[in-house]
């Protein structure tokens, strides 16, 4: 009778786990695509799901009686004194569960684990709390990304010793390497910068570069992506990164998702400036003639665009459109276009129709070389490699 009733119990418990992971997976929707203009050339590209930040916090898919498929493991560096915004940004783009994304994972999703010089102690946080650390460096050694989202003090040049020597282990056995902020410090402090182009927020660049003059620092840019290593500037940049990362592993359409579910722009060039003196917002019609003309020309990306149509469109001079425009947007008005019709082309390219010729003739560029050349610059690879990756159902 024993037997039989753990038999009963085992069996009951079994089915209630599988409905549940089940229902997890159940749940996928569709949003709409970055962009008015994109928006217009490729359609909804975007999904999103039910909300569950209760689920568990490693999206590992599991079914009974089959061993959990693998994740990509992501480690992020917690410290003592750290301010919570960054970290906040690697947990929720990294930590949650996204049942949302259903089908449209081609690879692992994340786990993340949360690492500290000494996993197990409250490390206290700016603004009055205290947070604690599961796992150590060993961890975060062993990851296959590692993000680190500040230094204790970039002034006094305070970077754990134990932090540069696991960066070290990490990246000399293949790991992806990635800061945010003041991280920088920590990322040159152990080597992984010297002769690469790096960033961080403007405040540290001038010391970044005069602490260690092996680094070419660039305070003018979002981001750098060097391939295996790659640098944010602060705050609000370390999400651009954190969504570029995502657009490198999954595609546009799982970046896209994540960005409608995060509430922010799906993507900003990592060339673009830090520091904009204000940020583009809707206006009504004729109240501002820089917003009229980005409006317009999203509708218009294949068209032949240049600095005096989008003056015209905008009913301003040449001269005082590229002024204002740049001041306005941090980046120049045909960079700006250069950037949407990348945005554009990267459902296009996920779609098995259409060559990469027809393709840049649809975003607007003059040739398949100039797409090419420009799609490298923004996306770090090739059209046809970035198809070959996330296209659906292209061989």
């Amino acid at each position: 009778m024993a037997e039989q009733h753990a038999g009963q119990v085992t069996e009951q418990i079994a089915g209630q786990v599988t409905e549940q992971i089940a229902g997890q997976g159940a749940g996928q929707g569709a949003g709409q695509g970055a962009g008015q203009g994109a928006g217009q050339i490729i359609g909804q590209i975007t999904g999103q799901g039910a909300e569950d930040r209760t689920a568990r916090p490693r999206p590992v898919a599991v079914s009974i009686g089959r061993r959990p498929e693998p994740v990509h493991d992501v480690a992020v560096y917690a410290f003592e004194g750290m301010a919570p915004f960054e970290l906040g940004v690697v947990v929720e783009v990294f930590g949650l569960a996204r049942p949302e994304l259903g089908g449209l994972l081609a690879a692992p999703w994340y786990g993340l684990k949360v690492c500290a010089d000494r996993p197990g102690t409250a490390l206290d946080a700016v603004g009055g709390f205290a947070l604690t650390a599961r796992h150590g460096l060993d961890d975060l050694a062993a990851a296959d990304t590692v993000i680190v989202p500040g230094v204790r003090s970039a002034f006094a040049g305070v970077v754990s010793p134990g932090l540069v020597e696991a960066l070290r282990t990490a990246h000399e056995r293949g790991a992806r390497i990635v800061s945010i902020c003041s991280g920088a410090f920590a990322l040159a402090a152990a080597g992984l910068l010297d002769g690469k182009e790096a960033t961080t927020h403007w405040r540290y660049a001038e010391l970044l570069q005069q602490r260690y003059p092996r680094v070419r620092v660039n305070p003018d840019v979002l981001y750098v992506d060097n391939g295996d290593v790659l640098t944010s500037a602060g705050s609000a940049a370390g999400i651009d990164l954190c969504l570029h990362l995502i657009r490198r592993d999954h595609g546009a359409k799982v970046a896209n998702s994540v960005a409608r579910r995060f509430v922010v722009a799906p993507h900003r060039d990592g060339g673009q400036a830090q520091f904009i003196e204000a940020a583009v917002r809707p206006v009504e019609e004729d109240e501002d003639g820089i917003a009229r003309s980005m409006q317009w020309a999203l509708g218009h990306l294949a068209d032949p665009l240049t600095v005096s149509v989008l003056a015209r469109a905008a009913r301003m001079s040449d001269r005082s459109y590229l002024r204002h425009f740049t001041a306005r947007n941090g980046t120049s008005p045909m960079r700006w276009v250069v950037t949407q019709r990348i945005a554009a082309s990267l459902a296009l390219l996920e779609s098995p129709e259409g060559s990469v010729e027809e393709i840049a003739a649809a975003v607007g560029f003059e040739s398949a070389a100039t797409f090419r050349h420009h799609f490298g610059r923004v996306m770090r690879t090739s059209p046809t490699a970035y198809r070959r990756s996330f296209g659906r159902g292209v061989a």
